[in-house]
């Protein structure tokens, strides 16, 4: 029988398969989903008959005069100051020590051959001690801005947002993610928060690229580092 010949099309396939793994990943994000929402449709029972006239005021589009521009509703933006600044330092110092000791002398023993047991003395000391001491500081600083949409709207009027800033620097991407629910009385006349007033704030800035993927061990060593028993 002839020999068979490896398949062009399997060949194409672990090709493209090798293109796809050596390509730049997205890494993976533990803020709220999804990161991004479109504006729901505003109108009333009464805007929702009317059609469009032309006219520069469009029933259920506007918003009345005395109401600001401060976010409230699917799809509005907050720009978010992002101002985290955290310091932790513990140290622990712990000493420990113990002596002790016995003696025992045996006066003129009776009734045994020979004088060997006779001004027999028996003496013990010990002594233990342990010490331990350990230290640690953590200080994180990370400032900047982004801006977020408002994906849902609570029952009670709180406002959960999420967004992602993608930035690219040569070969390099910069992903910054916030997401967090935020009190609408929280909110500047500016429509700006700082992060310190996000509810269950998730920040990550996290990178991919050469640099951030040689830091990464690869999953063949990742393998034989859980299995291998030495």
């Amino acid at each position: 029988m002839p020999r068979r010949s490896f398949p062009l099309r399997r060949l194409t396939a672990w090709l493209a398969l090798l293109l796809v793994s050596a390509c730049t990943t997205v890494p993976p994000t533990n803020v709220h989903q999804p990161m991004t929402a479109r504006p729901q449709p505003r109108t009333d029972s009464l805007a929702a008959n009317l059609a469009a006239t032309g006219s520069i005021y469009q029933a259920g589009t506007s918003r009345t005069l005395f109401e600001d521009r401060r976010a409230r509703y699917v799809g509005d933006t907050l720009t978010v100051t992002i101002t985290e600044n955290t310091a932790a330092t513990t140290k622990s110092n712990t000493s420990l020590s113990k002596t002790g000791s016995i003696s025992a002398a045996a006066g003129p023993i009776v009734g045994l051959p020979g004088k060997f047991f006779q001004g027999m003395e028996a003496s013990a000391n010990s002594a233990n001690s342990a010490s331990g001491k350990g230290e640690a500081a953590a200080n994180n600083v990370f400032t900047g801005t982004i801006t977020v949409t408002v994906i849902e709207v609570l029952a009670n009027g709180n406002l959960l947002v999420s967004g992602e800033k993608q930035v690219a620097i040569g070969h390099g991407q910069e992903f910054i993610r916030l997401s967090g629910i935020v009190n609408p009385y929280f909110v500047s006349a500016a429509n700006s928060i700082a992060s310190s007033q996000i509810s269950d704030a998730r920040i990550e800035y996290k990178e991919s690229g050469g640099i951030s993927e040689a830091q990464v061990m690869g999953w063949l060593a990742r393998f034989f580092l859980n299995v291998l028993p030495f």
